[in-house]
This record gives C-alpha cells, sequence and structure tokens, in this order.
C-alpha cells in the first residue's frame, strides 16, 4: 500500500469521489471483502461489490489475499493508498499553469504552483515506484507570525536572497535540476 496515490486520469477521480466509494476506500485501510464490508457500512453485498469491481477497474483497490471456504472463494481487498490526491490534469488538460501568470504574489499564481506540485511529484512517484527506486524530496513547513505587512515584506525580501544564494553556491549546470518552490500564505481560521 502506498502512503498517498495522486489520481490524474478523470474516470478514476470520478470514481474516487463517489461518497460510497470514498467510504469503502476509507474502509479498506483494513483488508476487508465484501461481504465483511457489508456488516461495516451497512450495505447489501451486491452493491459493496458493484462499487468494488469501479475501484478495483482503476487500480484503486487490491486484492490482498483470496480465502476458500468449501467451494467458494472469498477475495480480500485493501486500498491501493493509504490517502489519494486528484490532481488538476485529472479535472482539465488547460489545469492551472503558473507560467500563465505573472503576478507572482497572487493566489491564482500559488494555486497554480501547487497544481503543477501535484502533477510533477506524482508522476516522479509512480516512476520511481516502478523502477523500485526512493523519490529523493525536501520538504519545509513551518508558521511564522508577521506583526506588519512591512515585517512580511521585509522577510520575504531577506529569504528570496538567501534562497538566490544558496542556489548560485549549489547549482551546476550539468547537476540534476530540481524544483524549488517556497511559498507563503495566511492560516486559514480554522487551523489557527
Amino acid at each position: 500500500m502506498q502512503d498517498v496515490e495522486v489520481i490524474e486520469n478523470a474516470e478514476a477521480a470520478a470514481v474516487v469521489l463517489d461518497p460510497v466509494r470514498a467510504r469503502l476506500l476509507g474502509e479498506l485501510a483494513v483488508p476487508a471483502s465484501a461481504a465483511g464490508l457489508a456488516l461495516r457500512v451497512g450495505l447489501a453485498r451486491q452493491k459493496i461489490n458493484y462499487h468494488l469491481k469501479a475501484l478495483e477497474l482503476h487500480g484503486l483497490v487490491e486484492l490482498f489475499e483470496e480465502r476458500r471456504h468449501g467451494g467458494i472463494t472469498e477475495r480480500v481487498l485493501r486500498a491501493s493508498a493509504a490517502s489519494y490526491v486528484v490532481s488538476p490534469a485529472a479535472v482539465s488538460a488547460s489545469a492551472a499553469d503558473p507560467e500563465a501568470n505573472d503576478d507572482h504574489l497572487s493566489a491564482a499564481y500559488l494555486v497554480a504552483l501547487a497544481g503543477r506540485l501535484v502533477r510533477e511529484v506524482g508522476a516522479l512517484t509512480r516512476r520511481a515506484g516502478a523502477s523500485g527506486r526512493a523519490l529523493p524530496t525536501l520538504t519545509i513547513d513551518t508558521q511564522i507570525g508577521f506583526r506588519s505587512a512591512a515585517d512580511r515584506a521585509a522577510f520575504a525580501d531577506e529569504l528570496t536572497a538567501a534562497v538566490l544564494d544558496l542556489a548560485a553556491r549549489y547549482h551546476h549546470d550539468d547537476g540534476r535540476p530540481h524544483r524549488l518552490v517556497v511559498a507563503a500564505h495566511p492560516l486559514p481560521e480554522e487551523n489557527r
């Protein structure tokens, strides 16, 4: 089971966004059969089987084991990932493009960057998983409280200078290119 699966396909996105199927995926963090799921979620086994087939068709669930009971084989499935993220590419081929936005201080630019990040890291994760290699990444996530817009602007200037200095020191034209994204946004009220 993967930690996170990025869904790039529109049909798979529609399947995973269905409320019943989304609930089944959550339940399948622990492997279960259709009969076991039916007991847990209170739906008929036939209805569970219908939804499981759709999930399996799109690779969102996988066979965990088969159990034989007399002449009957019970299939035990599990979710293919602990969590799922739908890529903007699954919604539209013309997903937001950060290159199309000149205002690098706008929320639209930040959302477009986040979408590109999901698309690129999702594709890299699939390739790394298929080849059995680890994907090297670096993530920094912190919170900072600015007392004023002037403090925020001064911080942005100093951070930009520091990152550009570090990038210039470690960049080599013949090195493997990496993308570095640094973003800041106010915390939503519910996260404070």
